[in-house]
């Protein structure tokens, strides 16, 4: 197998693209995942190409060969400087991929008769978003709804956040947040949104029927076309001189009393 050389080669140039510009990951609807775990757990019906490099190769133990039976004609050796040319982080762990991305509809969320949903309006940390999918496949959620303003969940930063969570949590991206909530009332899902006039705590309330949590920005929290689709607020006990918490945590703490409630 040849071994690519050249920054200039298409291929690479291309895998540069995707990792800068979220308009060129939606027009070739995929995405760059990079180290070993993310790359080994990617469904291989998504794998598109997968990039090694050479050292990666030499520290594995395993040969080109080896590699080749893995993934087929999607692979692609690099030498070391290559790889750290193409790579989006700081310590190049020696493999990325180019990945197809999950596509889902609402139907898909809704599959379970008593779904658990989490609606993100405008969140902008990919950190937080990444650690709200983490933390939605740990207790149980069904899928996740995102403002076409949220911070896109195939940005490098969040990909690597989600620590695979992406690959196994379905997720809708909403044109029309306001809509998508107004359809899945009608379809019986009852919404509760973290909010400052919410006048009981959020372990006052149940749970264990259709669900959803409406959680916003960090900084302005949701906005009052959001939060009027709340069928309650609920609050978070707050100590100290706190006003609230972040967005990952009060999308934690609410997604784990609706998992306890379901468990009892």
């Amino acid at each position: 197998m040849d071994i690519i050389t050249s920054t200039s080669n298409q291929g690479i140039k291309n895998v540069k693209t995707m990792l800068a510009k979220a308009k060129a990951r939606r027009q070739q609807q995929a995405f760059v995942v990079e180290g070993p775990r993310m790359v080994l757990e990617t469904p291989e019906g998504f794998l598109r190409e997968v990039y090694i490099s050479q050292s990666y190769i030499e520290k594995s133990g395993e040969t080109v060969q080896d590699f080749e039976r893995r993934f087929g004609d999607k692979l692609r050796v690099v030498n070391d400087s290559v790889m750290n040319h193409m790579s989006d982080t700081e310590t190049p762990q020696g493999i990325l991929a180019v990945v197809t991305q999950p596509a889902y509809e609402l139907s898909d969320l809704m599959a379970d008769d008593k779904p658990l949903l989490m609606v993100l309006e405008n969140v902008q940390d990919p950190g937080n978003l990444g650690t709200i999918f983490r933390t939605a496949e740990g207790a149980g959620v069904n899928g996740i709804i995102m403002s076409a303003d949220t911070v896109d969940i195939f940005n490098p930063k969040t990909v690597r956040s989600t620590m695979g969570s992406l690959y196994r949590m379905p997720f809708v991206i909403s044109s029309n947040l306001t809509e998508t909530i107004d359809e899945l009332q009608q379809q019986g899902v009852k919404f509760y949104a973290a909010h400052l006039a919410g006048e009981k705590y959020y372990d006052s309330y149940d749970y264990t029927g259709a669900t959803g949590f409406l959680i916003g920005n960090e900084g302005n929290g949701l906005t009052d076309a959001i939060a009027d689709k709340a069928d309650e607020y609920v609050k978070i006990p707050m100590g100290g001189k706190l006003e609230s918490l972040n967005a990952a945590m009060a999308a934690g703490v609410l997604m784990y009393e609706a998992n306890r409630q379901r468990r009892i």
